[in-house]
């Protein structure tokens, strides 16, 4: 008898696919350009993260993507959500898909929950405005999702205010209301940075569970590429504005290509009882508006010459595109 034929598991369905993203600010001396050429895609079910240190464009880019970038931004290249290119539509009907379409995670939930209104009343407006909910199914909905999210005491929750709750509550309370509405994408924007140790790991575990359950997309931005290696599929590297280096976050946390990816990789404390010692990136990000000519990270890189005073272009090099004249023969 002929062996019996295994069909190939379907490709998962690519949720956001951003091409070609730039973003520059209008000012008194025309446009000032804040990110350039950013591409990448995340499928269902997959997490993707930007990382690199703060002034590096991975806020900006996601504001860009939900439409909440300011109103003096200048948006090019192409933003597809669930096969919609919506980089065409106005901030307000971009706007419009969030909550719905894609649910944020901010930093920060003392600033992103209100202070005066109960954590019941943000979450029941949120399924009353998106999902058409009457008061009770809304109210009944909001106890659901913080008892999903590992929040004891639904009800009495509900009733209480942001300033009662502690930092992984919070937390918890900003995931709960970014999946309310069934959002395809979620984006995170360093969700764990205020957090403890212990407290960040309980958060990024619940995101995993989350992510798994639900098949959803999500975008995590962090400076941190320990973390990276854990919890997301495939990584892009930002440095000033551009992408260095892109791909798996496997590929580039074991053997980095861009020099950039290398130094985030030494600033990270190894689990060695402090007998490593840290090898910081000299300098810091330079400010938009004062990008060198060429490379962008060659005034803080050891390996820059005269050639690196032209701009590279993203190139394989071994298991990774990065941007640099100079790559790195990876190593652990």
């Amino acid at each position: 008898m002929p062996a019996e034929t295994v069909s190939p598991a379907p490709a998962a369905r690519t949720v956001l696919e951003v091409e070609n993203l730039s973003l520059s600010f209008r000012n008194a001396d025309g446009l000032l350009p804040i990110v350039t050429d950013v591409s990448f895609a995340i499928a269902e079910g997959e997490a993707v993260a930007l990382v690199g240190e703060s002034g590096c464009g991975k806020s900006i880019t996601a504001s860009a993507i939900m439409g909440i970038a300011p109103d003096n931004a200048e948006i090019g290249g192409t933003i597809t959500l669930n096969g919609k290119v919506i980089s065409n539509l106005s901030p307000r009907e971009r706007r419009k898909l969030c909550g719905r379409h894609m649910g944020f995670i901010f930093q920060e939930p003392m600033t992103a929950l209100h202070p005066t209104l109960s954590i019941g009343r943000q979450m029941t407006d949120t399924l009353k405005h998106n999902l058409g909910l009457g008061h009770a199914e809304a109210t009944n909905r909001a106890a659901e999702l913080l008892d999903r999210v590992g929040i004891p005491r639904a009800r009495d929750i509900l009733k209480g205010y942001v300033h009662e709750l502690s930092g992984g509550m919070r937390q918890r309370v900003m995931i709960a209301l970014a999946i309310s509405c069934g959002p395809s994408l979620i984006i995170a924007d360093e969700p764990t940075t205020a957090l403890d140790v212990t407290i960040q790991a309980q958060v990024l575990d619940l995101l995993e569970d989350m992510r798994r359950e639900l098949n959803l997309a999500m975008l995590f931005i962090t400076h941190d590429l320990e973390v990276v290696g854990d919890f997301c599929e495939k990584a892009v590297v930002m440095y000033a504005g551009d992408v260095v280096e892109r791909g798996f976050s496997a590929d580039i946390v074991r053997g980095p290509a861009h020099p950039y990816a290398r130094g985030l990789i030494d600033a990270v404390p190894a689990h060695d009882d402090g007998r490593t010692r840290l090898t910081p990136i000299l300098g810091t990000v330079p400010p938009v508006g004062q990008w060198p000519e060429g490379c962008r990270f060659a005034p803080r890189c050891t390996r820059a010459d005269a050639k690196c005073r032209t701009r590279p272009s993203l190139e394989r090099h071994g298991l990774t595109e990065a941007r640099c004249w100079h790559p790195l023969e990876g190593r652990p």
